[in-house]
């Protein structure tokens, strides 16, 4: 009596729909498995040779018949094009072979999906306009498909199907009757068009050229079968994958094949059995080698981007260091500070003397220190204002990428010609303020880095120079500029930059940063500064816990701003 009711519970929430997956995945495999041991006892392995050489004594016809497969999926993604215009041809047809891919390796036909994912995060189309023409699209294909059969061979549709294909004909009908009207809908939005003759003629264009392999390869087996013959078994064997349960449809392509075949063109059942696993073996070859392509191309991949995109553009330069109400100002005005920013958390035995070697102007511009107090429990805040600091409180402690955020904020509101900050430690010296903001000062870069590695290292330990090499390496690679630090904690913006940052982690703030700013097109630049290891108090980072947060900020940061401009030259 209770079996039933924790099974019910097990199966709620996240780790039963992990279970669902699991136990499902598992009768797919098993069905493969029993599929796939069910051909091997039926195929006789002399005719897979004999298809074999024949493909290789016509190695032109091999060549148009997988241009005549692929091509179908192309006229596709045209169609997809004409119904969808926000659709790019070449995210249309990646997006196509992707799903197509994954549904020759993926159970229950789980690969579907996929052609509006990739398209909606790859070409950036809206998810209701992608989902709509696809579901129209998509149904009227298999709709057309079916119609096919029946007009070429119904008797063998009719055998193949049976009365189960009603119920699957009728719900085909609503789902192709919901996207149409969606399309409609999107249609008078002026954002879709709605299904035309050239639609419908395209539609049933593509399922002929898919036929066209099942019809050379039926005759590299010595096996004469005409073209229509092979139009209603492609027909017929793509219809009967609409139930399939294996990866790939396996087992149920080759029997309703085999069936149409024997059928049509009257065919020993073992030839036909041969001729539709070696269809389908060349479909899937051909399906799962362009969605693999389909995956990387056209850019951004189907993963993602992992690199800034190699194109270089830069904001205005004037805008470097003005205000949004002052945007055509020529040269800095020298009453505006510059804002230096300590984030603190129990630095009350350092803090102090940081504070005094900050210098109290440069050129005409007075300094200002501002210690961003992030819930220490020690006395932090009050030797802070002592030394005479500016201090903001965060009660409780709310972590260094807030601190970090809190101090830009702070620069803005105080309208600051450059906005940098380092640690409170005493690992930088704030005396090098004036190598940082000078650059921004002058107009020359709006993003200025110090770097330990171009500068001197008075102490560093050898783990850490090492992970900071390697971590500095790969967010060179990503963002395109020659970083040498990519971890420094000394950094300056100039106003317009400290407005648009925007800092949500505490582990990859500064990877984060650099490449939210490169993506945005804000010049980069980086000067040599001193660096002396913490002689006391503890780092809160730790590898493991950093690296698990780092690398999918980054990756989101560059994927979010695929419509960004173009990231910003080096200075």
């Amino acid at each position: 009596m209770n079996i039933p009711l924790k099974l019910l519970r097990a199966l709620d929430g996240a780790r039963g729909r992990a279970i669902s997956v699991a136990i499902g995945t598992a009768f797919a495999i098993a069905m493969l498995v029993l599929a796939v041991v069910a051909l091997a006892r039926t195929v006789e392995p002399g005719l897979l040779d004999v298809i074999a050489d024949g493909a290789r004594n016509a190695p032109v016809e091999v060549i148009l018949a997988a241009a005549a497969f692929l091509g179908a999926f192309a006229l596709r993604a045209v169609l997809w094009r004409r119904v969808a215009p926000s659709v790019p041809f070449g995210h249309a047809l990646a997006g196509i072979m992707v799903a197509t891919g994954a549904n020759h390796v993926l159970p229950f036909r789980l690969g579907e999906p996929l052609r509006v994912v990739s398209v909606v995060r790859r070409a950036g189309v809206r998810a209701d306009d992608a989902t709509a023409s696809t579901v129209a699209l998509r149904v009227g294909d298999v709709l057309a498909l079916l119609a096919i059969g029946l007009v070429l061979g119904p008797a063998v549709v009719w055998e193949s199907l049976g009365w189960w294909g009603v119920p699957i004909v009728a719900v085909l009908v609503v789902l192709g009757a919901v996207g149409i009207w969606s399309v409609r809908r999107g249609a008078r939005a002026g954002r879709l068009r709605s299904p035309d003759v050239v639609v419908v003629v395209g539609t049933l264009a593509a399922w002929f050229l898919e036929a066209v392999l099942v019809w050379r390869v039926a005759s590299w087996a010595g096996v004469e079968v005409s073209y229509l013959d092979a139009v209603v078994v492609g027909s017929v064997a793509v219809a009967a994958q609409l139930v399939a349960i294996a990866p790939g449809g396996v087992g149920t392509y080759e029997a309703a094949a085999s069936l149409a075949l024997v059928a049509t063109a009257g065919v020993s059942a073992s030839e036909a059995v041969a001729i539709a696993v070696a269809v389908h073996v060349a479909k899937t070859i051909l399906t799962v080698g362009g969605g693999l392509v389909a995956t990387f191309v056209p850019t951004p991949g189907m993963l993602g981007r992992f690199r800034v995109p190699s194109a270089r553009r830069t904001v205005d330069s004037g805008a470097s260091t003005s205000t949004p109400d002052d945007s055509s100002v020529d040269s800095p005005d020298p009453r505006r500070p510059v804002v230096l920013f300590l984030p603190a958390y129990n630095e009350e035995p350092r803090v102090e003397a940081v504070i005094e070697r900050a210098p109290t102007s440069i050129g005409d511009h007075p300094v200002e220190v501002v210690v961003v107090d992030d819930g220490s429990s020690d006395a932090t805040a009050a030797v802070a204002r002592a030394a005479g600091a500016s201090v903001v409180t965060h009660r409780p402690n709310r972590g260094l990428g807030a601190a970090v955020a809190t101090g830009f904020r702070e620069g803005v509101e105080r309208n600051a010609v450059a906005v940098a900050f380092c640690d409170a430690d005493g690992e930088y010296d704030p005396a090098d303020l004036a190598d940082l903001v000078l650059p921004i000062i002058d107009g020359d870069a709006d993003y200025v880095v110090g770097s330990r590695f171009a500068g001197t290292i008075e102490h560093m330990r050898p783990h850490r120079r090492f992970g900071n090499q390697v971590l500095t390496r790969w967010v060179r690679w990503m963002a395109r500029v020659p970083i040498t630090d990519g971890q420094s904690g000394y950094r300056a913006l100039s106003y317009p930059a400290a407005r648009d940052t925007v800092v949500a982690h505490d582990y990859n703030y500064a990877q984060v940063l650099t490449l939210d700013l490169v993506m945005r097109g804000y010049r980069y630049h980086e000067v040599p500064i001193r660096y002396h290891f913490r002689e006391s108090g503890r780092s809160f980072v730790r590898l493991g816990r950093y690296l698990r947060r780092c690398v999918p900020a980054t990756w989101r940061v560059v994927n979010d701003r695929v419509d960004a401009p173009e990231p910003a030259a080096v200075v």
